[in-house]
């Protein structure tokens, strides 16, 4: 099984910047690709960027050009990070990771609230 643990989040106000990261742990080997997602107030759950092992990074058309996802891998470790420039209210949402599809039980999250 596979563990995730987010942290990074908080309060910002517009045009500010924060980075996330996610401690990955566990059964790491077999993971393919890493992405990160959102989840708004009174909205569903949505992609936001990711990575695949050997392949390009994606983002969201939102996030493009504002986020930059990476990756530090270690021996038994993967964190995973979201820069985040720019920030817009609208970027105020519960920030979680996970596989690429969704495979893992979603961790806790954390928060990123963008205001004035």
């Amino acid at each position: 099984q596979v563990q995730l643990v987010e942290s990074g989040g908080g309060l910002v106000q517009p045009g500010g910047s924060l980075r996330l990261s996610c401690a990955a742990s566990g059964r790491i080997f077999n993971i393919n690709a890493m992405a990160w997602y959102r989840q708004a107030p009174g909205k569903q759950r949505e992609f936001v960027a990711a990575f695949t092992r050997g392949g390009p990074t994606t983002y969201a058309d939102s996030v493009r050009g504002r986020f930059t996802i990476s990756r530090d891998n270690a021996k038994n470790t993967v964190t995973v990070y979201l820069q985040m420039n720019n920030l817009k209210p609208e970027d105020t949402a519960v920030y979680y990771c996970n596989t690429l599809p969704q495979k893992v039980p979603w961790g806790q999250g954390t928060m990123v609230t963008v205001s004035s």
